[in-house]
């Protein structure tokens, strides 16, 4: 069986936690309220959307004008705000390295399957990423298969072997579905989600860039040099 790494994209590869903030304080203007400093936005952070906004104290009539058009308010705002995001500090070296070894990686996202390749492509790595799992359009975006039976469903046809698979990712959703799938999980610090609340969730390893990623895949066995 084969070995791989399973990335986020959002808040773990692609640095946009301050895009979302942007796009979360644009739509709390529009509808006369204060804005949220980053520490609270992690603290409140869930998806789906409607979710995080009810934690916000959104009104029901307030977050169904926001999911109006398949989510267009957000999505219009976050895209173009996030047009110019970096990736993760380490996230290109990883990636080569992955690829310069022949593993799989693998970006599975509850974001959509287009703008994440039109991102990739951007900034130079599409050579380096094997596969994108994510929702195929606004419109099935929450309503299609879930992000850990999307993942399931790959790792079995591609014969990848779980506990030579690594899952790293910003939420506790990762954690979730790496104890569920028998996965190696790591949580990566700053983006959408607070470090107490990624702590809280006991993943298996905690990270603050990519660079510390390099010595657990070389503890797995997944990297045998640096």
């Amino acid at each position: 069986m084969k070995s791989a790494i399973i990335f986020d994209w959002n808040g773990t590869l692609l640095d946009d936690a301050n895009a979302v903030l942007q796009t979360i304080n644009a739509i709390l203007s529009r509808f006369g309220r204060a804005a949220v400093d980053m520490h609270k936005l992690r603290e409140k952070f869930e998806l789906p959307p409607s979710v995080l906004f009810r934690n916000l104290d959104m009104s029901k009539d307030e977050i169904e004008v926001v999911q109006s058009n398949d989510n267009a308010i957000f999505h219009d705002t976050y895209e173009f705000l996030s047009r110019n995001a970096a990736l993760r500090k380490g996230a290109r070296n990883v990636l080569l390295a992955a690829d310069q070894r022949a593993i799989q990686t693998v970006i599975v996202s509850n974001h959509i399957v287009g703008p994440i390749r039109t991102q990739v492509r951007r900034l130079g790595i599409k050579t380096h990423v094997t596969d994108i799992l994510a929702f195929e359009s606004r419109a099935t975006q929450f309503r299609s298969m879930s992000k850990q039976e999307r993942l399931r469903l790959y790792m079995q046809a591609n014969d990848l072997c779980p506990e030579r698979t690594v899952i790293v990712g910003d939420m506790p959703v990762e954690t979730e579905i790496a104890r569920n799938l028998g996965l190696i999980n790591v949580s990566i610090v700053g983006g959408y989600v607070s470090e107490a609340r990624l702590r809280a969730a006991g993943p298996d390893y905690m990270i603050y860039d990519h660079h510390e990623l390099l010595p657990i895949l070389q503890k797995h066995c997944l990297f045998e040099g640096s």
